[in-house]
This record gives structure tokens, sequence and C-alpha cells, in this order.
């Protein structure tokens, strides 16, 4: 997933899922404000909600309020935060092969 564009694209899904939006996730610009006026209008609700979703999706936990704050801006600040937790994340070792 080191695809910025389907990361982008897999986050939209996640949001109109999760959030049970009222456009298709092709309607939410990469750069579109998600909360307050000329925004894509969602609530601090909603704003936990991501959360939630995020760390079931991704094991990305976002525990302080000021960084939800910048990491929920738009669906590029999201992006760039997952995938920022997605690399610097230790993956685990393949499984070894008994024997």
């Amino acid at each position: 997933m080191n695809d910025t564009a389907t990361l982008k694209q897999d986050i939209k899904r996640l949001m109109v899922e999760n959030l049970m939006l009222q456009v298709t996730a092709d309607e939410i610009g990469d750069d579109q404000a998600l909360f307050g006026p000329g925004g894509l209008g969602l609530d601090s609700v909603d704003a936990l909600q991501l959360v939630v979703a995020f760390d079931k999706a991704y094991g990305f936990k976002i525990t302080d309020p000021e960084i939800a704050r910048q990491v929920l801006q738009s669906i590029t600040t999201m992006a760039d935060a997952v995938a920022k937790h997605l690399t610097s994340t230790p993956q685990a070792p393949p499984p070894s092969k008994p024997g």
C-alpha cells in the first residue's frame, strides 16, 4: 500500500462506509476541508468514528486531540499520516516454515 493515490481512495471509501456520507468516494476532493463551512460537513462524532476506523484499518492510533486536528483536515493530511505510520511500523516477519 505504498501508492499514495490508492491509499487516498481507500481512505475515501472508509469514510463513505463508516460515516454514511451522502456522497461517493469520487466526489471527495483530496484537499477538500472535512470540517467547517465550505467543507464536507463532518462533525466531532464523525472525527471520533474516523479515529476508530483508522485504528481498525491501519493500526494507526490518534490519542492526542491536537494531532487529530492536524491529521483530520483533508484526505491528503490523513493519507500522509497513515503512510508515515505504515512505513515507520515494523512489519511482522513472514512465518517460518516448519522443518
